[in-house]
């Protein structure tokens, strides 16, 4: 059936515009720390504060919309985890987080797009997150970046099916004809868009390029294409979650290191290609390999013992990108 991925609800619609959510501010603050063996954790509510950024425009710049919207009571089920990266570091409560979404670009090529960025401790770096097949509204996936986003990064999770993401209430049978639909070129042309559209927005803000891309199912697979087309011009690391439709092929072209996450019981992502791939591409790659999991499970856990193995993959991502792009690089 090809990468058919854990649906788990989606975001209502907020407009072909680019917008500003304004929630109402507030923080969390979990004292417990991580391990390897941590029971799991029950998602607590986070609001997304008002948005305030350096790196963004207060008005229209670059060719970039953004509109304000008025106060919304939406609300996104985050667990935000204190994750001890090394002793030099203390534990980290969820940092405040704005949210904008905005809209790159002009006319027929613009971009929808959605903006998480750390109010406290930012640590100068950008992300770049490729959704799965359920798109940039999806509800998972936008707590995903929040997540990250607490740990200080910014992280732009653009819409790679222009409005037409794969749907709950579509008949499986119905897949693959809507997988030929999203054309590989111009989703190739979109996220290049996007991350020129941060490296412009780094370098206006005075900050050091450093950008790493974080993909899921189809997005993560769509990691070692952007990572070979990039060849280590703008993006210093990478991060796959279960990747599917990969290309061993181009995996020489990747001259930056990159994480590969999954389960040992998911047909989409078999393990062996992406040892092959860890291999060819060498540079401190890793493939992380979770027992008994499969597709999905990192960012929609569906039981008490996969949300212990999502807090574990999210561990082990969030020490690979500091190790990585904060401090090496």
């Amino acid at each position: 059936m090809g990468s058919y991925c854990r649906d788990m609800g989606t975001l209502a619609s907020t407009g072909t515009y680019a917008s500003i959510r304004r929630r109402s501010s507030s923080s969390i603050s979990i004292s417990s720390s991580l391990s390897l063996r941590r029971r799991p954790v029950h998602y607590n509510y986070c609001f997304i504060p008002p948005f305030s950024s350096p790196l963004l425009p207060s008005s229209k710049k670059g060719n970039v919309n953004i509109r304000r919207l008025s106060m919304e009571n939406i609300i996104s089920k985050v667990s935000c985890s204190l994750l001890k990266v090394e002793d030099g570091l203390d534990d980290e409560a969820c940092e405040l987080v704005s949210g904008l979404e905005l809209s790159i670009g002009e006319g027929a090529d613009s971009i929808n797009a959605c903006l998480f960025k750390a109010m406290k401790n930012n640590n100068g770096c950008g992300i770049l997150l490729l959704s799965d097949i359920f798109g940039f509204e999806d509800s998972s996936t936008r707590e995903f970046a929040y997540r990250v986003a607490c740990n200080g990064y910014n992280v732009l999770v653009p819409d790679l099916f222009r409005g037409d993401p794969w749907a709950k209430d579509r008949p499986k049978s119905m897949f693959e004809q809507w997988i030929a639909s999203q054309d590989p070129q111009r989703m190739a042309n979109d996220i290049a868009a996007s991350a020129k559209w941060m490296v412009d927005e780094f370098v206006a803000a005075g900050i050091s390029k450093k950008l790493g891309v974080i993909g899921f199912c189809y997005g993560g697979g769509r990691v070692i294409e952007v990572l070979a087309r990039d060849q280590g011009a703008c993006f210093g690391i990478g991060v796959s979650f279960y990747g599917t439709r990969m290309d061993p092929s181009i995996a020489s072209d990747i001259k930056v290191p990159v994480l590969f996450i999954s389960g040992d019981n998911d047909p989409l992502c078999p393990i062996s290609v992406l040892r092959d791939i860890e291999t060819t591409i060498g540079r401190g790659s890793q493939v992380v390999v979770f027992r008994e999991r499969g597709h999905g499970f990192a960012h929609r856990p569906a039981s008490p013992e996969e949300d212990g193995d999502a807090e574990q993959a999210f561990l082990t991502m969030r020490n690979f990108l500091n190790d990585g792009l904060v401090i090496n690089n």
